[in-house]
């Protein structure tokens, strides 16, 4: 094992790799609910051991090693890509006020999990989720919701 992977972030990259992000997909009207739940989920997978040293390890090993940096990258991109799918259902369905940055939103929806679950290694109350919803603007209930309940992609 050590052979084909010297490092510990090496085998973590192989498997990153190798598995795509369950998070925040295909948002679906209302966006605020949607979003908690997608939030919640997340929080719940970074309150594991497992999952929090693997989060430790990819924001370590991308300091120092170009291919971690370039899996967390993708991440990153991945995770505003489909943010930014669901902020503009919201802003097309008058749920979010103004338009918010998916990179902005990106840091003030997951940022404070992270913080929470791998540097507090503490659980994340909902009520915290709804104040991490209010950091990026101002919802309302849709003026025109979608008949179909959801956004296709």
């Amino acid at each position: 094992m050590y052979r084909h992977w010297p490092r510990p972030e090496q085998l973590l990259l192989d498997v990153m790799a190798s598995v795509d992000l369950p998070f925040f997909r295909e948002p679906a009207t209302q966006v605020r609910p949607w979003l908690a739940t997608q939030l919640r989920r997340l929080a719940d997978e970074l309150t594991l051991p497992n999952v929090s040293a693997v989060a430790a390890a990819l924001m370590q090993g991308a300091v120092w090693d170009p291919h971690i940096a370039h899996r967390r990258d993708q991440l990153i991109a991945t995770i505003s890509h489909r943010l930014q799918a669901a902020l503009e259902l919201a802003g097309t369905n008058d749920e979010l006020l103004r338009p918010v940055d998916p990179h902005d939103a990106s840091a003030l929806l997951i940022g404070p999990l992270l913080y929470r679950t791998v540097l507090q290694t503490r659980t994340v109350p909902a009520e915290l989720i709804d104040q991490i919803l209010d950091s990026i603007g101002t919802w309302q209930t849709p003026s025109r919701p979608d008949p179909h309940g959801s956004n296709p992609k």
